[in-house]
């Protein structure tokens, strides 16, 4: 949605009509459209079914002008944090604790009742299935380490300025736990990985976030990544990639993932809850549903869930489902329910179908129409207009839709660098320029004006309020909040200007 920030603007450069209307003057006045193309979908149907959670729904970005490149030059804060890390070319050391951060007034008047809540993805620590598949050692750190330059002025390989750090060591967790809540992050969301036959990339909330001195600075909540695990680390050209781990669930393996979710997480102080209901996000919801033999199978395991919850101490469960695609033109400007189911994609008429209390989304990408333009470059600012036409369109859904801010995206670290970069399909997909810090806080903005709308009947907001991030540590996406080597935490300085410092999680 389209959110007015008033006229004339006094706003030092943020208000975002005046920023459209700069960036409209702008993109007049280029000459040409060299990179008027985007992504074009997958080249086979069946490459595309394999990809699973990865192959996004729809697998091509919107079509794009190219935005200017950002800035490239290294400052001072990335320096200083740079230099507490071991480098680059190697595991880091255990850190010196982080400093507070400074008391920042405008950030103090920012503050409101809105939790901040960052998509966490645990695949920077060791873990047994990683040591089987991928060899002893290995984490997705590699990636980023390998990853190379695919087109003209392509930014890669990023350098994480803390270096290649261990996430399930604590004392590297208190460091996170710091920086995240002393710039307006209230809560790390955990890609929270459990087939059935158990856990998987654990340790990072359990021997890291958990077991942290100051754990309870933030609150954490789960997103279960129930998707196929696909051999994509990286994805080579011209093979379908192996399934390592299928994302279906039988009803007895989600019983004993769901005694596990409310005896081990739910009753911590620190996890988070939405009106007192403890907060639980499916990432993907036609798997839950097929995996457990059907809606009405999966509504009555969802009963069960919230009858363990209520037992446990809680009013109930507040039940997120994340939805993909977009939606059809036509129906969303019709009247009646009727309409509205005939607008929006399949995954939102499944999640209504459990009886979700909202639905969200993972990126914005999930939410482009597949225009086949654009690739190798696509533009961040014309990815979020399309982004808000769903969220306002999302107004009429019978449940909250949780707003989501993505700060990149760029998966060409999952490709093979040795294979030609073209628009096969996730991982080889276009590159989002133009993300600058201010673009990225004028998305923040945004996003916290739809959590805190009034109703459609103009009272004042009702309950407690949610906005997600992506992402606090997906490197291989191009989606992260921790520093790098070139713009330092100026993404977290944004989301402290728009949203306040936080002191703590309770």
């Amino acid at each position: 949605m389209a959110i007015e920030t008033g006229g004339a603007c006094g706003l030092r450069g943020r208000c975002e009509q005046c920023r459209t209307r700069r960036e409209t003057r702008e993109r007049e006045g280029a000459e040409g459209d060299p990179h008027g193309r985007l992504l074009q979908p997958l080249q086979q149907r069946q490459t595309r079914r394999r990809l699973g959670a990865w192959a996004l729904a729809p697998a091509a970005l919107a079509s794009d002008l190219l935005a200017p490149r950002r800035d490239e030059a290294t400052d001072e804060t990335a320096g200083d944090l740079a230099s507490g890390a071991s480098g680059a070319s190697g595991a880091s050391s255990a850190p010196e604790p982080e400093p507070a951060a400074p008391p920042d007034p405008a950030a103090q008047r920012a503050q409101t009742t809105v939790e901040v809540a960052a998509y966490y993805f645990p695949n920077y620590h060791r873990d047994p299935r990683n040591d089987r598949w991928y060899g002893p050692g290995w984490t997705e750190w590699e990636l980023v380490k390998t990853a190379q330059p695919r087109f003209p002025g392509h930014r890669q390989p990023i350098v994480p300025a803390w270096g290649y750090f261990d996430e399930a060591d604590p004392r590297w967790t208190a460091r996170e736990i710091d920086l995240a809540a002393g710039h307006g992050v209230t809560c790390f969301l955990y890609d929270w990985y459990w087939y059935e036959d158990g856990p998987y990339l654990h340790d990072a909330l359990e021997q890291g976030f958990l077991k942290a001195p100051n754990t309870n600075r933030l609150k954490f909540a789960l997103m279960w990544a129930n998707h196929d695990w696909l051999n994509i680390q990286p994805a080579r050209t011209g093979r379908p990639p192996e399934l390592l781990m299928p994302g279906a669930m039988s009803r007895a393996g989600f019983e004993r993932l769901t005694d596990y979710v409310v005896e081990r997480y739910f009753t911590r102080p620190n996890y988070l809850t939405l009106d007192g209901q403890p907060y639980f996000s499916i990432y993907e919801v036609g798997t839950f549903i097929k995996g457990i033999g059907g809606i009405e199978a999966a509504r009555e395991a969802l009963d069960r869930f919230r009858a363990k919850v209520r037992a446990a101490g809680f009013p109930d469960l507040h039940l997120n489902g994340i939805v993909w695609g977009v939606m059809r033109d036509g129906g969303a400007g019709g009247e009646g329910r009727d309409s509205l189911m005939a607008a929006v994609p399949e995954t939102v008429r499944a999640a209504l179908a459990l009886g979700v209390s909202s639905v969200g989304s993972y990126t914005w990408i999930h939410h482009l129409d597949g225009s086949p333009r654009g690739f190798p470059r696509a533009s961040y600012s014309r990815t979020r207009e399309q982004y808000a036409d769903w969220r306002e369109r999302c107004e009429r859904l019978p449940v909250t839709y949780v707003p989501n801010v993505t700060m990149g995206w760029d998966s060409s670290p999952r490709t093979h660098p040795a294979d030609p970069f073209e628009p096969f399909g996730y991982p080889w997909m276009a590159v989002l320029e133009g993300n600058t810090p201010d673009v990225f806080r004028a998305a923040l903005e945004r996003a916290k004006a739809y959590a805190l709308r009034r109703r459609p009947d103009g009272g004042e907001p009702a309950g407690q309020k949610l906005v997600t991030l992506n992402a606090w540590n997906e490197w291989t996406e191009g989606s992260y909040l921790l520093p790098d080597t070139v713009h330092g935490t100026a993404y977290l300085e944004a989301v402290r200007e728009v949203f306040g410092g936080q002191s703590g999680a309770s």
